[in-house]
Order: structure tokens, then sequence, then C-alpha cells
């Protein structure tokens, strides 16, 4: 990537292109160009049945995997690299947070992927496998659920409480404390919504901070035109 990023609020007339995929991770990035109010084209891909990426996204990207975006002959994949992009080339003060709130801001932001979605992904994995082995075989993979109970449960729940602390702590229910969101919140929204799939009572900092995102216009807006959003549980 040879693009320079000026400073915030620099205008630019290259046209902003997300490829979104359903219930994915991309949604952050949908409610991020909203809340900047920075016009995009979306195009469109839907899972497959076994809720994987279609193929045809690797001729955008050699992982297949979005989101993605193209800004001009500029690709970026990874959506901590494209939050951290759009909010550094068109964020100004929409998206920074307070001087008090930088650390919790970085950190949240890489928080959101490095610990807390691996720990969700391997769950969703382990719990997988034993339901789409065969019949036959079915008691012996369950013996991977062992790993959930004893390892992943633990430290997830270790991890929730960690969040719901933060939170609590927090004056305006946003990661950073300021009072707008900032890219520690769109972050950490994915794996906010996955915890409450997965959890009839994910933490009530954690739920507060779902409908604060919910109730949001450029939220609502996003929603409307990335389409239907559920993450498997």
């Amino acid at each position: 990537m040879t693009d320079a990023i000026p400073d915030g609020n620099a205008a630019s007339n290259d046209k902003i292109v997300v490829h979104h995929l359903n219930s994915s991770r991309s949604q952050r990035v949908l409610w991020l160009l909203e809340e900047l109010e920075l016009p995009y084209e979306i195009k469109q891909y839907k899972r497959n049945a076994d809720f994987s990426a279609p193929g045809e996204i690797k001729d955008i990207h050699p992982i297949g995997k979005v989101p993605i975006i193209t800004v001009g002959d500029v690709s970026i994949a990874e959506s901590g690299a494209i939050v951290g992009y759009l909010i550094a080339k068109y964020g100004g003060e929409k998206a920074k947070p307070t001087e008090n709130g930088y650390i919790d801001d970085l950190y949240f932001s890489h928080y959101a992927e490095g610990t807390l979605m691996p720990l969700l992904i391997n769950k969703f994995i382990f719990t997988m496998i034993p339901q789409r082995t065969p019949f036959f075989i079915r008691p012996i993979a369950k013996l991977l659920l062992w790993p959930i109970s004893r390892i992943l449960i633990p430290r997830l729940k270790e991890n929730i409480d960690f969040i719901e602390a933060h939170l609590t702590k927090s004056q305006t229910g946003w990661f950073a404390n300021g009072d707008h969101p900032t890219s520690a919140d769109y972050m950490m929204l994915f794996p906010a919504e996955g915890i409450q799939s997965d959890n009839p009572q994910p933490g009530s900092q954690i739920e507060a901070f779902l409908k604060r995102v919910h109730e949001r216009p450029a939220y609502k807006r996003a929603i409307e035109k990335g389409g239907e959003f559920s993450i498997p549980s």
C-alpha cells in the first residue's frame, strides 16, 4: 500500500467500496462509514450453507476473508486495519478519543481481535465439530467438548468480567469514555455481539453497550444497507 494518510477530515474523490459479507465483521465498517457520513458503495456477498465465505472473495484478496475495502487503487483487508485507515484519513474529531481515553482506545482496538475473538471462535469451532461429524464417531468427537468446559469457558468468563468492569467505570458507556464512539467501540462491536449470542445473560454493561450502538441512527442505516445481521451460537 502506497497511499499516504493525511490528517483527519481529508477530502478525497476516491470511491470507497466495501466488500461486505452478511453477518460478518464488515458490519462494523459500515457503521463507521455511516458515522463518518462518507459516501460508499457496497458489494454484497452471501455466506455458503456451512457459514463459510464464497470463494469469489479470493479474487479481491488471496486470503478470501472480509471485510475488504477499496479506495481508488488501494485495497485493504482486516477490519482493524480498515477501521484505523478510515479514521486516520477521514475521521477528524468524529472518532478521536480524548487524551485521557487514548490508551483505552488503543488497547481495546487490538484486544477485540487479538484476545477476545480467538476465544469466541475456538468455542464455536469446538462446539460445531461434534455436531457435524458422522454419527458413529460422534461420541469420540464429543471429547473435544472437554477444552470448552475446562479451558475456554473459564477464560471467556474472565474476559467478560474484565469488559464489564471496564465499562462500569466509563461515564459515557463508550470504551474510551468519550462522548462519541471511537475505534475501540467499532472493533468491540462484533465480539460483543458474539458474547450476547452465546450467553443468555452476557452482562449488563455489554448489553447496555450493544443497546447504545443499536439505537444510533448511523448503525440503523448500516443495518438497512448491509442487510440482516446475526451471529450463530
